[in-house]
């Protein structure tokens, strides 16, 4: 029989997780491999363990961190990435200026919830390298980073659910074309 994860027990385990963002990506380790029995050798100097200084760049900066794949690998587009393809698409002056400010909105909201992530994400170093953390300490260090990382991912998975209304359907097949998730027919 195998065994089973509460959504409680899935949720603390994934919030320990990184984001997906660059680190699935293969960035953000700054370790060789030198020692591949050691996978993490060198992590142990960051001064926020979980996230690479380039995680807490590309938070910083209110970028998406790979958190809204569900949304991008299944046909909604993202606004940065309209913004970018914006030629190539064919948005008028209307769609851009809506996607422009769908975007904005989704950066500022998405920085101010990346500096709460990175901050939980401290905490929650922090209790570890002092040695004074209990469960219960733990439990909320982990649902504060949850919490969080949830309202991060919240943010740019929900401006991919607004962009389709923006756009017309031919609009959405030359995206996914030009992205690469679609064949040109």
């Amino acid at each position: 029989m195998r065994p089973t994860l509460t959504a409680a027990a899935l949720s603390c385990a994934l919030s320990l997780l990184p984001a997906g963002g660059a680190l699935a990506q293969g960035h953000g380790h700054e370790h060789s491999h030198k020692n591949a029995g050691a996978p993490y050798s060198g992590l142990q100097t960051r001064d926020i363990k979980s996230l690479s200084p380039e995680d807490i760049e590309e938070l910083r900066r209110g970028g998406g961190w790979g958190l809204a794949l569900p949304a991008e690998l299944n046909g909604l587009p993202g606004p940065a990435h309209l913004l970018t393809l914006k030629e190539e698409i064919g948005l008028t002056a209307e769609q851009v200026e809506k996607v422009e400010a769908l975007y904005e909105d989704m950066r500022v909201k998405a920085i101010a919830a990346g500096e709460r992530l990175i901050a939980a994400e401290a905490a929650l170093s922090g209790a570890f390298e002092s040695g004074d953390i209990k469960p219960e300490l733990l439990q909320r260090l982990l649902e504060a980073a949850g919490s969080a990382r949830t309202d991060l991912r919240f943010i740019h998975l929900s401006r991919h659910l607004a962009t389709p209304g923006l756009l017309t359907q031919e609009q959405i097949r030359k995206y996914n074309v030009l992205r690469g998730y679609a064949d040109d027919k």
